[in-house]
């Protein structure tokens, strides 16, 4: 189970620092908030905070920072979804959005599974 987790997890982490660097840098991505009806400074915002929430993911923190991380996540991909709908584009455009999305929810469920029964978890592990 512990491996399921860290596969999901690295994955999920990967594809939002990705985002958030390109955000940060590629020039496309950044006409592509504009056109959905973002300011340039939530970009930068996001992308920040992308970053922070793969740290705090990543690193041994308290359960309770690992929550924020996963709600802020979470947060951010349903907007997404909404903005790309929103603005009548197709699966081309919120694909991304949606398939990580699934990397955070396999990620978020073995996340509560281990942190809500670790010892069980060792013992069938």
């Amino acid at each position: 189970m512990a491996i399921v987790y860290w596969t999901v997890t690295a994955l999920l982490c990967l594809q939002m620092s990705f985002t958030a660097y390109a955000q940060l840098r590629v020039p496309q991505v950044a006409e592509a908030f504009t056109h959905l009806g973002f300011p340039a400074y939530f970009r930068v915002e996001l992308s920040w905070a992308k970053f922070l929430g793969v740290l705090l993911l990543l690193a041994p923190v308290p359960a309770w920072l690992k929550e924020w991380a996963y709600a802020g996540f979470a947060i951010t991909l349903v907007s997404a979804l909404i903005a790309h709908f929103a603005v009548g584009e197709g699966p081309e455009a919120w694909g991304w959005a949606a398939g990580t999305g699934v990397f955070w929810g396999i990620s978020y469920f073995f996340w509560r599974r281990l942190n809500y029964f670790p010892v069980f978890v060792r013992i069938r592990s």
